[in-house]
């Protein structure tokens, strides 16, 4: 298993250094941080030929990210003696991203990709399998109907507040929800940050009773790295991953997505259109023979939030001895996945993956 926090000086940096020697390594530090003055780096001398940046913590954004991209460029000029770099790549953590082809074009990199995130759950999420915070799913008793953490409002989580408000139209009263009135990151006001989508929305959010907590708290705290709710998930149906990333052409799964998963829980994935396909690829199973996963087709992001909210709706509005059935017939891909993830199976596929991610590096650099 790879130490994600000692991944670029232990996995990658020790590879480049062997198999592609003149070759500099970019990558952020502390995780999360994208601007200039985060960028660390292995190699600086001139005559160096090339270099390649991990940008594979964050999706990709041309607009917040033009300065990083710019500063990364321009630590490079000397190689060659001055003449530039011969090579330069991009490592990031989308697949066949819109953003990630612009951002090429615009700065002459040749792209690569592995599922960062991926590692990053394995570590994080690691022990867990042998913990005793949850019934065993046999023995569980499902009396409601999903649960949704939503920690960060603002920003680009435009599709966290739409579907907030979709549920709040809809009247869903057996979910465990949580959403802030004061966006944690940006202390915005929901009222304020529903504003740019209209009278009625806005007006939804100021009738609210916000914030909305799961027992116990006050607010819900970042989790990123640890798993948690585990009473709420025990009793619950399904899992609403809200991820990261939600509009564009692009996968971008987090380790968000891996929590259900651990937690042996059905889960609905607010992302991107394709995501349960791009996660299947990794050898897991989904749930459309459970409830319909039609909204995974939609390409329009406002429809397919419409679709998912439609979705919980009616999860909402099944009795406890239906949720309990349908969570019973949900049970052998839940194992399933579960074992994939802490049995092995899925860090084959992602060390699989990484290996032939450098072996395609070694090849651009050598075919020029």
């Amino acid at each position: 298993m790879i130490r994600i926090d000692e991944i670029y000086n232990h996995t990658f940096w020790p590879w480049i250094r062997d198999q592609l020697p003149l070759t500099r390594m970019f990558y952020c530090d502390p995780p999360g941080v994208t601007d200039p003055a985060a960028l660390r780096n292995f190699g600086h001398d001139i005559t160096e030929l090339q270099y390649i940046f991990f940008h594979d913590q964050e999706p990709v954004h041309l607009d917040i990210h033009r300065d990083l991209f710019d500063s990364v460029q321009q630590y490079n000029l000397d190689l060659d003696h001055l003449r530039g770099p011969r090579r330069s790549i991009i490592v990031t953590s989308e697949y066949h991203s819109e953003g990630v082809a612009r951002a090429c074009e615009r700065w002459g990199w040749h792209s690569e990709y592995y599922f960062f995130h991926g590692w990053a759950a394995l570590d994080w999420y690691r022990g867990y399998d042998r913990a005793f915070l949850m019934p065993e799913p046999q023995h569980r008793t499902i009396t409601h109907s999903f649960v949704s953490a939503n920690r960060i409002i603002g920003g680009r989580r435009d599709h966290r507040i739409m579907l907030m408000y979709h549920l709040l139209r809809a009247g869903v009263h057996h979910a465990h929800i949580s959403f802030p009135r004061i966006c944690p990151e940006e202390q915005q006001d929901i009222v304020d940050l529903s504003a740019k989508f209209g009278s009625d929305v806005q007006a939804a959010f100021q009738a609210a009773d916000l914030p909305l907590c799961f027992a116990g708290e006050t607010d819900h705290p970042m989790h990123s790295c640890w798993l948690s709710l585990f009473a709420e998930n025990s009793v619950s149906l399904a899992h609403v991953v809200t991820e990261t990333v939600y509009t564009g052409r692009r996968q971008h799964l987090t380790e968000k997505t891996f929590k259900p998963i651990c937690l042996r829980v059905p889960f609905v994935l607010v992302s991107t259109a394709g995501s349960l396909e791009y996660l299947r690829r990794y050898g897991f199973r989904t749930f459309d023979h459970v409830w319909s996963e039609q909204y995974d087709l939609e390409t329009d992001d406002a429809s397919r939030l419409e679709k998912i909210a439609r979705l919980l709706k009616d999860l909402d509005e099944q009795s406890p001895q239906e949720l309990q059935r349908m969570y019973r017939a949900a049970m052998p891909v839940l194992q399933h996945n579960w074992q994939h993830f802490y049995g092995g199976g899925f860090e084959k596929v992602l060390w699989q993956e990484l290996t032939q991610m450098l072996a395609a590096m070694k090849d651009h650099v050598h075919a020029h």
